[in-house]
Order: C-alpha cells, then structure tokens, then sequence
C-alpha cells in the first residue's frame, strides 16, 4: 500500500464526531507525572541498548528510496563530511534506535529532528526577529523525551565536531537539558494564553549574551541578524535569475538548481505550466482567506527543482518565481516533497490525509510564528506522473543560524539554553506541561541521564 494511501485511511471518516475532550485539574496532571515517574525512572533514560544486528547503512538504503537517484550520492557526500553532519542526515537510524529504550505515555507533538542545526532565526509575520525551530518534515506525536534526547545528543556531537574539550562539551549538552526543565517548570506554572503567546526574539538570545559577558557572541548575532534582514526574496532574485527576452528566468546550475523547462522533456512547456497553476490553485486553498488574497496578487513565472539541506536532498524540492507590481517585487516559494515521518514505522500512522498537511499542522502547532504562506498540496500525477505530497513556505525570509563550526565554548552553553527553552515551549504547547514539569522534577537527575545517553549515542 502505499504511504498516501496509508495515511488516508488511518484519517477518520469526515461524518464522525470528534472525540470529547478531558480536562483534568492540575493536581490530577501533577499525579500523571509522579505516575509516570514509577513507570519509566528518569535515570533509565541513560540506557542505550542497541538492537543486535542493527544496519543503519540499510536504513539509509530505504530512506533512499523514492528519492532522485542523481541527487542521493550528494546527500552521502554531505553527510561523510563528519559525524556531526552524518547525524543530522540520519534522523531514521536514531529513531530506530530509540524504539527499544525507556519510554514515557508523556506525548507530545515531536519535531521528530530537533538536533541544534534545525534551530535559527527567521521573520515573523509582524517582521520581527524570532528564534525558534525551523525543520519539521519529521514531525509526529509520541514522547516529549525523543526530542530531548535528539537534541542533547547533537550538542554532544557539535562540541566534538568543534573540538571543544570533554567538559566544555558535556556544559553544552547539560545546559539543553537543564534549560527544557526549567522552562517547562515556567510553563507549567503559566496560563495557558501565556504559553501559547511565549516566544523568544533574536534580540532576547542577545540581550542574554551580554549578560553573560560574550560580547563577542552578541556582536556575532547581531552581525548576523544584519546580514539575514537582507536575505529575502529580491536577494534571492538577485542571485538565482537573469533576464531572458526581457523575462525573469531561474538560473540552471545542475545538479544543485534545474528550471522545469531543462526536467520536462518532450512535454510541451504549455501544458507543463498548466500543471503548475493547477497545483498551485490548490495549495492556495489551505491558506487563511487574506493570505490567500495576497498570494493571489503575485503571477507564476518560472520554477525550478533545488538541492536544499542535507537529510533532505534527494527528496523533490522546487523554487517557483513569481512576481507582483512589476520585477521589483518578486516572491520565491519553496515547495519541498513530503514524504512518511521516519517515527511512523515506530509510532504508528499520522493522523492526517497527506504528509504536507503533517508537516504543517505540526509545523503551526510547535512554532510561535509561522511563515504566512506554510500550507500544503497533493498531485495525483505530478511532473514526474506520479502520487506525492508537497508543502509550501516562503524560500529566505530572514532566515539566520548560528555557524556552529566557530562559535566558542561559552556560546555554545548560551545557544544550548536558547534551544532547549524553544523545545520546552514548543512542547509546551501540544502536551500536558503540567505532567511533564512533574515528572522532570526540580533537580538534575534527568538532565544527567540524558547527558550519559547523548555521550554514549555520540560515541
């Protein structure tokens, strides 16, 4: 069966009622973590047992299908460049491997890769500056702790990929653990508006730098807030077309960025154009009225298919131009294949009808703002004539991280706060925080279990 036809029928039928909804006092919330306590220790969490006989290479083998065959030797060769950058290409092998550890009924919706590179700064729609998860293509429900242990193990990797030493490296790691605690604490004491409205702006990230004395640090966000605030669609205009018969036309650069008309082969570019408004009448419906009114004022012009990333090259992901008043006012979608959460062979089947639609249910409900135009399509015959699933956001809209190859010991401690606050208010929002603070309890116990896991996962 096939993945879509999968998800289509674990959606529940459109004429059932849902389910009515519980609400539990916070001391019976409070009893749900202490429970949960007795069930999975916290200090369990520092056990890695892997499976005998594990192949990680054939998971990586079946992630692989599917995929352009031409593209996946350059995901290989940007995932051989470290152990770091293998990890974050190989969101499939860890969540194999957490299947047989410890695990909590504490569920909640999971970016399913939150390792410390899926975190950055980007636009809000108010145009301010926010820092906040950025990559949810894995995104699934299941147990708050699988993030947790994603992400304390990618610092782990960050600060030996830095070559930072054993201790520099495990503050970091702590630090990620300590500060999802300790926000979720906040959280569970917090109204539930409070929560929802809770987000951290890129100047906070620098404001506490300089409190911390890293001047340098602040300054190097600064810069970079800097830089990003002109990393938007006229820069990307600038940068990926030229001008053709007096036309705006994407650049080919193969493998790394094709237009459609070098992808379509013999077919005629007409009906392949009509294919394109097709699809793109459709994913303008699971936009919000007066964003679907504002896309409606920009005109197609050109596409092409675009390498982005390093779990996901391989994977279909288009760029389309369009442009608005005149050529001065241009606008990049990215349009990024959707493919099965590599936690549903583990977890069980998403919920939704299409993968896009996952990615952005579970992308609006773990983000404090979200991308105007994030919304998804289905194509029954695509380009390449066949069934898959899509999601669609703006291609740079400020989009800014933190260059983990230089940043210094103290940085690295202050980013691990940063993020570990994101991922408990992501969290936060989609499951019971009030269970969760309970079960993480006031004192390190947790944080140190999953300190020993992140050290023996890296190794």
């Amino acid at each position: 069966m096939s993945e879509t036809k999968t998800k289509r029928a674990a959606t529940p039928a459109a004429t059932e009622s849902p389910a009515p909804v519980v609400h539990l006092t916070p001391d019976e919330r409070l009893a749900i973590g202490r429970t949960a306590r007795s069930e999975v220790p916290r200090a369990s969490h520092a056990t890695l047992d892997l499976v005998t006989g594990r192949d990680p290479i054939a998971l990586l083998a079946a992630d692989s299908e599917g995929r352009v065959p031409d593209l996946v030797p350059i995901r290989f060769g940007r995932m051989l460049t470290s152990p770091f950058a293998f990890y974050r290409g190989s969101a499939t092998v860890m969540a194999h491997d957490l299947a047989p550890t410890p695990r909590t009924s504490l569920n909640v919706q999971l970016c399913g890769d939150a390792h410390c590179a899926n975190f950055g700064g980007f636009a809000s729609p108010e145009r301010s500056f926010v820092f906040d998860l950025n990559d949810f293509d894995e995104t699934h429900r299941g147990p708050f702790e699988w993030d947790v242990k994603r992400l304390a193990a990618s610092f782990e990797l960050a600060g030996r990929n830095r070559g930072l030493t054993v201790a520099q490296t495990k503050a970091a790691v702590l630090m990620s653990v300590r500060s999802y605690r300790e926000a979720m604490a906040q959280f569970a004491a917090s109204t539930n508006l409070a929560v929802w409205y809770s987000r951290l702006d890129l100047g906070d990230v620098e404001a506490r730098l300089r409190a911390a004395h890293s001047t340098k640090q602040a300054r190097a966000i600064s810069k970079a807030a800097e830089k990003a605030r002109t990393k938007d669609s006229l820069k990307a205009f600038a940068k990926l077309t030229r001008i053709v018969d007096g036309v705006p036309r994407i650049i080919s650069d193969p493998p790394l960025l094709v237009p459609v008309s070098e992808l379509s082969g013999d077919q005629p570019a007409v009906e392949v154009e009509g294919q394109i408004r097709e699809l793109f009448r459709r994913y303008r419906h699971t936009l919000q009225g007066d964003r679907r009114h504002v896309l409606e004022t920009y005109e197609y012009v050109d596409m092409a298919r675009k390498v982005v990333g390093v779990g996901s090259v391989g994977t279909r992901c288009w760029v389309l131009l369009m442009l608005g008043r005149d050529q001065s006012d241009p606008l990049f979608l990215q349009i990024k294949e959707a493919r099965g959460s590599v936690l549903e062979p583990i977890l069980g089947a998403s919920p939704f009808a299409t993968a896009g639609q996952r990615v952005v249910e579970g992308q609006r409900l773990m983000q404090s703002s979200s991308d105007i135009f994030l919304g998804w399509l289905h194509t029954e015959q695509g380009l390449d004539g066949r069934e898959r699933d899509f999601y669609v956001r703006q291609l740079w809209d400020w989009k800014t991280s933190v260059d983990l190859d230089v940043i210094v010991p103290e940085g690295l401690v202050l980013y691990a706060q940063a993020c570990g606050w994101t991922l408990a208010r992501a969290h936060a929002r989609s499951g019971d925080r009030i269970a969760i603070s309970s079960y993480l309890g006031k004192k390190d116990e947790f944080d140190r279990a999953i300190a020993d896991f992140a050290a023996a996962y890296a190794d």
